[in-house]
């Protein structure tokens, strides 16, 4: 299998940076920086016809209410095995039951304590020294302004208004930090990509965040959230390159999925959107990171997400 065919040699890369947990939790390395070219000709990708490159395993439809045209098959190449972790003694089969359902992470032994009972607004800082220093891990969430960030953390944590939403883009302008069970952190940072907020204000959100990014001990890992309903943006594969360039450990977290395009006008189906967004990432990627399907109308992914946190937060406070 190609996924521990890259183990050993990840493993013993992680001496080499600053943070051990980022490459074994993200279970990736990020190739060099791709030209403007490059960007170009992945971009002409969605106009061809995908394949896969060995047969898929089917996503578990256990648990879950998820109409069956969602589900989208993973090659077992794809798929994201987390950190201590063991799948070489599962076939296909066995190995697909492990699977996050609307996803390609395998569950592992430290998806445990996942259930939020408690959900807190802490604090909103202008700058990373200015965030909380009590040393619990977080979870960051980020993407373009109109993507839905609000409204998923509010679907996660169970609650309608714990972050403010708006019909207006670029509401949130801050590092706004939320506790959860007292034990960890969801952070809801400033969206990218708004056109209409001044230049000067976007730069600025641009700086402290990246800041956040690259000095932010506690961090476990940065979810960048993708709009499923449209084709890919230029945009989102930018930041997700450069996440990957840095180090910095991610999570596709694909929105609005909920929602069906009619095929006669050329819209595409949240999955297609899905495995089109894939094959571009895959320019920058020498394998999958992990990624999870979600809406936060029908609540679809919001248990995968948290089950997804709880195996990285509970690898993260034992290393």
């Amino acid at each position: 299998m190609v996924i521990l065919h890259h183990l050993p040699r990840l493993h013993s890369s992680i001496f080499l940076t600053k943070t051990p947990f980022l490459y074994t939790h993200f279970n990736l390395l990020p190739k060099p920086k791709l030209p403007t070219k490059t960007t170009s000709i992945l971009f002409s990708a969605l106009n061809s016809t995908l394949s896969a490159t060995s047969e898929p395993i089917p996503i578990p439809t256990h648990n879950l209410d998820i109409p069956e045209e969602t589900h989208v098959p993973i090659s077992i190449e794809k798929l994201f095995v987390p950190p201590d972790t063991d799948v070489s003694s599962d076939t296909a089969a066995s190995l697909s039951t492990r699977i996050l359902k609307g996803s390609n992470i395998v569950l592992s032994k430290y998806a445990r304590d996942a259930q939020v009972s408690q959900a807190d607004f802490v604090k909103s800082s202008v700058d990373t020294q200015a965030c909380p220093s009590d040393g619990l891990p977080e979870f960051a969430l980020v993407g373009r302004s109109n993507v839905g960030k609000s409204s998923l953390l509010n679907s996660i944590v169970r609650r309608k208004k714990l972050a403010l939403t708006s019909k207006k883009p670029g509401k949130t302008q801050c590092i706004n930090h939320f506790r959860i069970n007292d034990s960890w952190y969801l952070v809801d940072l400033p969206g990218y990509g708004y056109a209409a907020a001044p230049h000067e204000l976007r730069i600025d959100w641009e700086k402290f965040t990246k800041d956040y990014f690259l000095n932010r001990s506690t961090l476990v890992s940065v979810f960048l959230l993708i709009d499923a309903s449209i084709p890919a943006k230029k945009i989102d594969l930018e930041y997700a390159s450069w996440l990957g360039e840095n180090q910095v450990p991610m999570t596709l977290v694909f929105t609005k999925c909920d929602k069906r395009k009619k095929r006669k006008n050329g819209g595409k189906r949240p999955e297609e959107n899905v495995n089109d967004f894939q094959e571009l990432i895959r320019g920058f990627f020498q394998t999958a990171p992990p990624w999870i399907m979600t809406s936060s109308v029908t609540n679809q992914g919001r248990d995968e997400i948290l089950l997804h946190m709880a195996q990285l937060r509970n690898y993260w406070l034992k290393h």
